[in-house]
This record gives C-alpha cells, structure tokens and sequence, in this order.
C-alpha cells in the first residue's frame, strides 16, 4: 500500500543541495529552520511564519525519530518523522522540509548554505548551537517567533496531570469510557 504521507515538498538532503544552489543563482535568499516538531502548536506556528518571512524560501528541517529520543528522551518523539514532516509540508509558508539524523544542524549549515539560519525565541543569538558554524560560513542567524508562549514539553506535562488526575480517572469510571478507545 502507498504512503500517505508523501509531498512534492519533503525532499532529501541531496535534491535540497540542488533546489537550493539554483535558488541562490537566481537571487532568492534562503531561510533554514529547524526543530522537533512534535506535537504542532502555536509557537511553532509563529516560530515558522517569522522565518519565512526573512526570505524567499524557506527550508524546514526536521529532527529525526533517533535524534529526537537523544534530545528528549524516552517517550519522545510522539509523532514519527514522516508524520511530522508531512504536517509541517502542509503549510503554506513553508517550501521545503528535510529530515536530518544529528541533534544539531551544522551538516546542512553546511551542505546548504542558506543565507539565514532561523531559530526561535528560546534561544539568543550567543546561545544558538551552531552560531560558529554559522559565522564561519558568512550565514546570518535570525531569532524570530516573538516571545516563547508555549513548548511541547509543557503540554505533554499538561496533558498527563489532566488525564491522570482522581478526578479525571472517577468521571471516566462513571461514564462508562475508561479504557474505551474512542477517537473523537
């Protein structure tokens, strides 16, 4: 059966290298983001739409399943990479996404380019992993999203205290839907 997790937008590193050298050839500047992704919320939202907004096109590279659990820790990611790729493609602001091993984006710094590496508001620009990469190579990094309002960590913590409460687990009892699987 086919994958319905597929878009003209995800790309391999090695068909990136090439979207994005002609790109540059053409004058369009290039904006790299990166992140977990995993669980989409507001911040993300913003966190994307500022970076697209530094340039012409912007590149989304997604941290894979492996790298996540090194990054998170168990229980994460709780999506799959291919899932959170094919959510991010789905926006409209965003023009490509790649999937990447390393906990870090230094490699596509690399192999890419791009003219603006993106990060979001959790970091200040001495504290952005990768800024010597960065810097050496003449790349510009831009912290934009606003101000942090939300983090998937925070939700997942969120989530667990209300679903896991007394009450919670007393009012599933009586309605009859604990242990039910209902997707609503």
């Amino acid at each position: 059966m086919p994958s319905l997790l597929k878009s003209p937008k995800i790309k391999s590193l090695r068909s990136l290298k090439k979207i994005v050298a002609e790109a540059r050839k053409k004058g369009k500047k290039v904006v790299l983001a990166n992140g977990c992704f995993d669980l989409i919320h507001i911040g993300h939202i913003r966190y994307l739409q500022a970076a697209r907004k530094k340039g012409d096109i912007l590149v989304v590279a997604i941290n894979s399943d492996r790298s996540i659990k090194k990054l998170k820790g168990q229980g994460r990611p709780l999506l799959s990479e291919k899932e959170r790729a094919f959510i991010i493609a789905s926006f409209w602001f965003v023009d490509y996404v790649t999937i990447f091993n390393q906990t870090r984006v230094d490699n596509l710094l690399k192999a890419l380019r791009p003219d603006i590496h993106a990060k979001g508001s959790d970091y200040r620009p001495e504290t952005v992993p990768e800024i010597d990469t960065a810097r050496k190579l003449g790349i510009k990094v831009a912290i934009v999203g606003g101000p942090k309002i939300r983090s998937t960590s925070h939700i997942i913590q969120n989530l667990v205290k209300k679903f896991s409460s007394p009450k919670n687990s007393a009012e599933k009892k009586k309605t009859g839907q604990h242990n039910k699987n209902t997707y609503n």
